[in-house]
């Protein structure tokens, strides 16, 4: 037996010192665990550069991306007015408010015009953060403008889609958006304007049963969620064990579901392509 035994006191940390290491300059990849420099992240398209791993990025970023510049922003100050003046934890008002607050943004999309390597392009962006890039009235009257804007300037159209469904604080209000769209995605169609869908992580609900599988072609970015209903609700539905990867891009590209699973850094260069090829 040991005469004397050593206590151990924890290291505390120095008050009235803080640490000279800014916060957020290392990202944790959730996929691969690899710990990456934030700027390098960025510079690689906010895509892991071991795993490939996809992170989500805002409406923003996805402009930027993808224009080769500056571009035209279209109905930036529409608003919901909230036409149920719907409740449930908190007045739908003040996730508005919230929600406009965090992001900046009126609603969850922009639609802006810009050049993609020269052409002439309307985009369509989703913004997840704003109530979960749900679709409602606003939304629904974005899309469809800029749908008449890309017959009336007979350029191509693409949306970024990036949704968790039809926005329910406005009820069936949010639903008839659906045909809405549908409707002026078929004037486009007439008049042989190419309609190009991008579904990234995740594209649930209405917006995947409307506009969003429509496109002349649809493209996806890896692993990215994609379906109707989550898996879970499914899997209690059927009361049976969905396959490995269900509802994933790569599995619906699979099954004939998408056109295309592109990883984000090739994006722009399948875009100008797949213009070229669509419009002669």
């Amino acid at each position: 037996m040991a005469w004397f035994k050593k206590i151990r006191k924890p290291i505390a940390a120095l008050k009235g010192k803080e640490s000279r290491v800014p916060e957020g300059l290392w990202v944790k990849c959730p996929q691969c665990s690899q710990i990456l420099y934030k700027k390098d992240l960025e510079t690689n398209l906010n895509v892991c550069s071991k795993c490939s791993h996809h992170f989500r990025i805002t409406a923003v970023e996805r402009l930027k991306m993808l224009f080769d510049g500056e571009w035209a922003e279209h109905d930036p100050n529409l608003s919901s007015t909230d036409p149920l003046e719907f409740t449930d934890t908190k007045p739908y008002k003040g996730r508005l408010k919230a929600s406009q607050a965090a992001t900046g943004l009126k609603d969850a999309i922009i639609v802006a015009t810009g050049g993609i390597e020269g052409i002439r392009t309307i985009v369509a962006s989703m913004e997840y953060d704003f109530i979960g890039g749900s679709m409602g009235v606003v939304v629904g009257e974005k899309i469809t403008r800029a749908i008449e804007r890309a017959i009336a300037e007979h350029c191509p159209l693409v949306i970024v889609c990036c949704s968790g469904g039809a926005r329910m604080m406005e009820g069936a209000l949010s639903l008839m958006q659906m045909a809405k769209i549908c409707g002026g995605l078929a004037r486009l169609d007439e008049e042989k304007l190419p309609y190009i869908s991008v579904l990234t992580d995740p594209t649930t609900g209405g917006v995947t049963a409307s506009f969003a599988m429509l496109g002349d072609l649809n493209i996806a970015e890896p692993k990215a969620l994609i379906g109707f209903a989550g898996p879970r609700v499914i899997e209690q539905t059927i009361r049976q064990k969905l396959p490995e990867g269900f509802q994933r891009a790569e599995f619906l590209l699979e099954h004939g579901m998408l056109d295309m699973v592109v990883d984000r850094r090739n994006l722009k260069a399948t875009l100008v392509k797949s213009f070229k090829f669509l419009l002669n």
